[in-house]
């Protein structure tokens, strides 16, 4: 473990390579972007978080951790097991970073399985502990809804409620349900407590739409699904751009005439897309698995660079990208169908036209506005390009 410098307050997320219910869970991507990136990232961006660390047994997660910008700390086996707890990675965390820095006031626990971690709410949940407000806080939503348990004879039992008496909305008092996304508390009273809830405890109230917490596939799927509806960037602040072909540049038909020769339907406006794109100075490459002279021949149209005829489009890319002096987490990759994942899947930002495949607009970092073929490129270059 490298060497953190003096702090005060640290976001320890604990992200271990088993997992059952969904496999390899936190590398699993949503929005384009690894779980345990986007808590990485959400903790980076909390006013008051002086040192992100992850504490795994993994090396693709902690490889993945330390790209976003987290201090890894290796978990031991023993640590690492279905039953150990997350308390008990985190007092291991924080012995390591104490180890070799500055003595710890507050931590922030948060869980990569919540994908949409908002870091304005985080914030003011750091300054609570900080400024002495508060020993322990958690997020939670606000909810009026009827909570109902069943007795040991599968009998239905109303719990926060009368079962007779139903009152409106605006006549009772909310409820709020923790969403498990983060928890802040004081360093010293968690190491006595041994558990995330001791002394004076507060509630950080975070929007409901944020509280999913993916433990099975389909939590994973509603996840992906929200992903575009929130946080989708106007911007898209990428070095290169990568597009597939057909599909992209085209609407996925051909004509084919009586020779076999065939036909596609490009569109003028991503024409001057690309020709503003090149004018900036921006690197582009299309790169297609098709074998057609189409390709080359509005290729060399637009005046960009293709690879053609590519099965392998993973490897062609980190090629390119490598020739071109160009990291990965910089390029734009927009595609529109399964083909195209191995490549969108290594950059920073993995785009769909709006008519994508739904395995390609699940996985994609921005989903956009317009169809392959009717504007998708140009709609793409306007997101890179600065006003």
């Amino acid at each position: 473990m490298d060497s953190p410098t003096a702090t005060r307050t640290v976001a320890i997320i604990p992200a271990r390579g088993g997992s059952k219910g969904v496999p390899r869970k936190n590398v699993q991507r949503v929005g384009g972007v690894p779980l345990i990136a986007r808590a990485v990232r959400s903790a980076l961006a909390a006013d008051g978080i002086d040192l992100v660390a992850v504490t795994t047994d993994d090396a693709e997660i902690a490889a993945v951790a330390a790209a976003a910008g987290a201090l890894v700390v290796r978990r031991p086996d023993e640590l690492s097991g279905d039953t150990a707890s997350s308390e008990s990675a985190i007092l291991h965390a924080l012995d390591e970073i104490e180890a070799v820095g500055e003595p710890v006031d507050v931590v922030a626990f948060l869980q990569a399985t919540s994908p949409f971690i908002p870091s304005a709410a985080l914030a003011e949940a750091v300054r609570e502990v900080r400024e002495d407000r508060a020993d322990s806080v958690f997020s939670a939503f606000e909810t009026y809804g009827f909570l109902w348990g069943r007795t040991g004879d599968d009998a239905a039992v109303a719990l926060n409620h009368e079962a007779g008496h139903r009152p409106r909305r605006q006549d009772r008092d909310p409820h709020y349900l923790e969403t498990g996304a983060f928890y802040v508390f004081r360093a010293d009273g968690f190491r006595e407590a041994q558990h995330r809830f001791f002394g004076r405890i507060r509630i950080a109230e975070v929007p409901e739409w944020s509280a999913i917490e993916i433990d099975d596939r389909h939590q994973l799927e509603i996840a992906r699904a929200l992903a575009p509806l929130h946080g989708t960037p106007e911007r898209i602040p990428v070095r290169a751009v990568v597009t597939d072909f057909d599909g992209v540049h085209t609407d996925d038909t051909a004509s084919v005439d009586a020779d076999g020769v065939e036909r596609v339907r490009v569109s003028r406006e991503d024409g001057m897309g690309v020709s503003l794109l090149r004018a900036a100075g921006v690197p582009m490459l299309i790169l297609s698995t098709e074998v057609n002279a189409v390709v080359r021949a509005r290729a060399e149209k637009l005046r960009v660079p293709v690879l053609h005829g590519i099965d392998d489009k993973e490897s062609a890319l980190r090629g390119w990208a490598e020739e071109n002096a160009i990291d990965l987490d910089e390029i734009a990759y927009l595609g529109n169908d399964v083909n195209d994942l191995p490549a969108m899947r290594i950059v920073g930002w993995p785009i769909a036209v709006a008519d994508a495949h739904p395995r390609v607009r699940a996985e994609a970092r921005v989903v956009l506005t317009r169809r392959g073929g009717r504007g998708a490129v140009r709609e793409l270059v306007e997101r890179v390009l600065p006003a």
